[in-house]
């Protein structure tokens, strides 16, 4: 049984994603919600901005130390 490519090419965009995670999170800096506490809608979407960033940042860092 073969996987479809547009299937196959998403999951590796999610694994890629999953493998940088604790690199994106150092890069984005952000803060952990106080114990009982949580985001509202608004600050959620500002984090995810955030994150979307930051991994932006971090892929081409490792680009560009994975073409050195």
């Amino acid at each position: 049984m073969s996987i479809d490519p547009t299937l196959q090419q998403q999951q590796l965009k999610q694994k890629e994603f999953m493998s940088l995670l604790p690199l994106i999170a150092e890069i984005a800096g952000l803060p952990k919600a106080e114990l009982g506490k949580h985001f509202n809608p608004e600050q959620m979407e500002v984090r995810a901005i955030t994150l979307r960033n930051a991994y932006k940042v971090a892929r081409q860092l490792v680009l560009e130390i994975s073409s050195k």
